[in-house]
């Protein structure tokens, strides 16, 4: 059998035009039916490229001159947008975006799913503004020249880029962190040293109310003990009004994980407060929440016509989170079933729903693939069966039990689109039909994309 050679030599140069954007968002060029993946490159654009290095099914190339630019070529307005890798398509107008990130769901539909012909709508992209969007910011702390940076790591590595203003961040977050970041230098606080796993402060994270405008300030730190910490939460709420609750995460371990299992109240409350739509949230430290609440009501809105209720059915909401989609859900449906595997989750979603006086949701901790057949042998079935699921998406045990329970609709909502493909084609395979795909961009200038399915039995 002979082995095929690549069409394609390291250090050589090559004239290409770029077909598509990779899942995370290099462009696409191939030679003889050979893919060449090239960062910064856009579909529509003819390049000349030098090949940096070769594998046996695809090789890496970068980009030596540009004969034709894409159309939806822009300058990217971060000075650092090269080395952070936090957005990864700055590069692409808006309106490019939306339409890579709908190409993008439709390909593996048909590529994963074998499902061809179901409608994928244009992605709903943000109506205004796409930037300054992020609630909540987690920014390592470094030291330089004997001061604290705060800033990204650069990809594919452990260095901190010192990062003043995130574009993608609301600028609440950015004030508050540098404010922080200045008030714990002035104190004699050091940085955590991943390397020799001594000093104290590895991260400061801010939490923002869009909403509200209240905000939370966690610092994580390697040890229990703050040096000047009575000084240092006073200087904090003097300077920044807005702040209603400082919370300290104590991390000891040598570990690239954000947060340790030890969480308190140094100052003020447990909790801030927002609002997506008309619901309450109480959100803590540790609370999963949503970054974008605004797309997040355009998302949780869909999902909500794609499950049509009346009032009369039940509804199961596998991943419940903190009650997100169930609150929602619970407006409409005559009784709601949460589950989350993570118990923290279940109890801020029990508080949300006394929050806003929603008694017919009721939540479970555990695995959706354990708790959902559990609650099917005891009789609990399913008219409007929600999920939504981590990035690896559905585990099979659960879309077995979907099928076995038989409800009348699903609606997925999911994160990601190769998995949503891939639990599509089990649930047509179990007697289901997908009817129709919306994609939603909940993080403008990165690749993710979001998409709701509306699912029924045949």
């Amino acid at each position: 059998m002979t082995v095929l050679q690549p069409p394609v030599q390291k250090n050589d140069y090559y004239d290409v035009t770029v077909e598509d954007l990779t899942h995370d968002g290099a462009g696409v060029a191939k030679i003889n039916g050979y893919p060449i993946f090239v960062s910064n490159a856009l579909p529509q654009e003819k390049i000349k490229i030098k090949i940096t290095k070769v594998k046996k099914g695809y090789a890496f190339g970068r980009i030596e001159e540009t004969y034709k630019e894409s159309p939806y070529r822009v300058n990217a307005p971060c000075p650092i947008y090269k080395q952070c890798g936090g957005c990864q398509l700055q590069h692409l107008s808006y309106e490019g975006q939306l339409v890579a990130k709908r190409k993008q769901v439709a390909d593996v539909l048909e590529r994963i799913g074998h499902l061809k012909d179901i409608p994928v709508h244009p992605v709903l992209g943000m109506d205004h503004n796409p930037w300054r969007y992020r609630n909540k910011a987690q920014v390592p702390i470094g030291e330089r020249e004997g001061g604290l940076i705060a800033g990204f790591y650069q990809q594919r590595s452990h260095e901190i880029i010192e990062m003043k203003d995130c574009l993608i961040q609301q600028e609440t977050n950015d004030r508050v962190v540098q404010t922080v970041r200045g008030i714990c230098e002035k104190h004699g606080v050091r940085a955590y040293n991943e390397k020799t796993h001594k000093g104290v402060l590895r991260h400061v994270m801010a939490r923002y109310g869009l909403v509200t405008g209240e905000v939370m300030v966690v610092l994580i730190t390697r040890t229990p003990d703050i040096q000047n910490r009575k000084a240092i939460v006073e200087e904090i709420t003097a300077a920044l009004p807005e702040v209603k609750s400082v919370v300290q995460n104590v991390n000891t371990k040598k570990t690239n994980v954000i947060f340790g299992d030890e969480t308190r109240v140094l100052w003020g409350e447990e909790y801030i407060y927002d609002y997506i739509g008309d619901i309450k949230f109480a959100i803590s430290a540790r609370s999963f929440y949503q970054v974008n609440p605004e797309q997040t009501k355009v998302l949780y809105d869909k999902a909500l016509e794609y499950a049509d209720l009346t009032g009369e059915e039940t509804v199961i909401d596998a991943y419940c989170g903190i009650g997100t989609i169930s609150l929602f859900l619970a407006q409409k449906a005559k009784k709601v079933y949460g589950v989350e595997i993570v118990p923290e989750a279940i109890e801020d979603a029990k508080r949300n729903a006394l929050l806003n006086g929603i008694d017919n949701a009721e939540f479970g901790v555990g695995e959706a693939e354990v708790v959902i057949p559990k609650w099917y042998k005891e009789g609990i079935t399913a008219d409007v069966l929600v999920v939504d699921p981590p990035r690896k998406g559905c585990d099979e045990a659960l879309l077995q039990t979907i099928i076995k329970m038989k409800p009348k609709k699903v609606v997925y909502v999911s994160c990601n689109p190769a998995t949503l493909a891939r639990d599509l084609r089990v649930l047509e395979d179990g007697g289901y039909r997908t009817v129709e795909v919306q994609p939603v961009d909940m993080f403008p200038h990165t690749v993710h994309c979001e998409a709701v399915a509306r699912v029924e039995l045949k």
